[in-house]
């Protein structure tokens, strides 16, 4: 028997070439594949051999709520595991993006940020 595995997550953003370029900056990360998505929409898939973000937009999308937390069904954050968390946070705020709530806990050493469409993201690191 197989383990299983989260294969992607699908979040509509304003503009998914954009988003994925950053996101294949600060994670080394590559685009999968691009295209026409439905509701006349576009597609990026962003990420490594086994898994992916697929960025979406469509016109005239809406906003999410202020904060997801306290919405039932809310999108709160995206974790993703570095090597070099140091590295990888100058290269986030060289894009001008603030990181916050930096935090060493047993396993690992962690900061968030959160990018132009207010997705939270956590970027942690284990030893």
């Amino acid at each position: 028997m197989t383990e299983s595995f989260l294969e992607h997550v699908n979040i509509t953003v304003s503009d998914p070439v954009k988003t994925a370029e950053r996101l294949c900056n600060f994670f080394d990360w590559k685009v999968r594949w691009q295209g026409s998505a439905i509701h006349d929409g576009y597609t990026v898939h962003v990420g490594s051999k086994n898994s992916y973000i697929a960025l979406y937009a469509q016109s005239g999308a809406q906003t999410q709520p202020e904060d997801s937390y306290k919405m039932r069904g809310g999108f709160n954050h995206v974790a993703v595991v570095v090597e070099d968390l140091d590295n990888v946070e100058k290269k986030i705020l060289e894009a001008g993006f603030l990181t916050t709530n930096h935090g060493n806990y047993e396993p690992g050493r962690r900061f968030y940020f959160r990018d132009g469409d207010n997705i939270e993201f956590e970027v942690v690191s284990y030893p």
